[in-house]
């Protein structure tokens, strides 16, 4: 399952609430089978060895760790939680591409806010992308939403869109048999 959305949506504070991470985490997160991967395990991780480089500089090393993990977890066999920005389409068909070869099928949750929104959570984490580059986001975002809407994503087999409320509301993601949902539970 690939959670996607602007930078700055609230995609790692939904990873932490679901699964009791505080950030600070180096290595994907186990949860029974499946293994959480937030990017910022993987900025953490190349932290230390990286600190004396501008930011931007990190960008290359933390994003093909992230991928990388990602990968590797799923041809390990297990089910995986992952964070991903979505505005990059080679991305998520490359992990539906690796989905299917491994046996399993990809679930796609789009945390749509506004772009507003986004940017705030970005300044409130204090890494805020340059204009030109959250306009980029923006209008990939805008672009996937809009074939979501339509059902038009090809690579996913499921995709679910979550605002922010409804985001909030999520208590649980799970692996397995699906369960009779009890009537007034989600």
């Amino acid at each position: 399952m690939l959670l996607a959305g602007l930078p700055g949506a609230g995609k790692s504070t939904l990873l932490d609430r679901l699964y009791g991470m505080s950030g600070a985490e180096l290595w994907p997160v186990p949860d029974g089978n499946a293994r959480v991967i937030d990017s910022r395990q993987a900025r953490n991780r190349w932290a230390r060895r990286l600190g004396p480089l501008p930011p931007r500089a990190h960008i290359p090393f933390v994003y093909v760790t992230h991928v990388w993990r990602i990968a590797r977890m799923l041809m390990g066999g297990h089910a995986v939680v992952a964070h991903t920005r979505g505005t990059w389409p080679h991305l998520l068909y490359g992990f539906a591409w690796l989905a299917r070869r491994t046996g399993t099928t990809l679930h796609l949750v789009l945390l749509d806010v506004p772009p507003g929104t986004a940017r705030a959570g970005q300044v409130s984490r204090g890494r805020v992308l340059t204009t030109t580059t959250f306009r980029r986001h923006v209008r990939r975002w805008d672009r996937l939403m809009a074939k979501a809407r339509r059902g038009a994503v090809p690579p996913a087999d499921t995709v679910t869109i979550l605002d922010r409320a409804a985001a909030d509301r999520l208590t649980a993601i799970r692996f397995g048999r699906c369960e009779p949902v009890q009537p007034g539970h989600r």
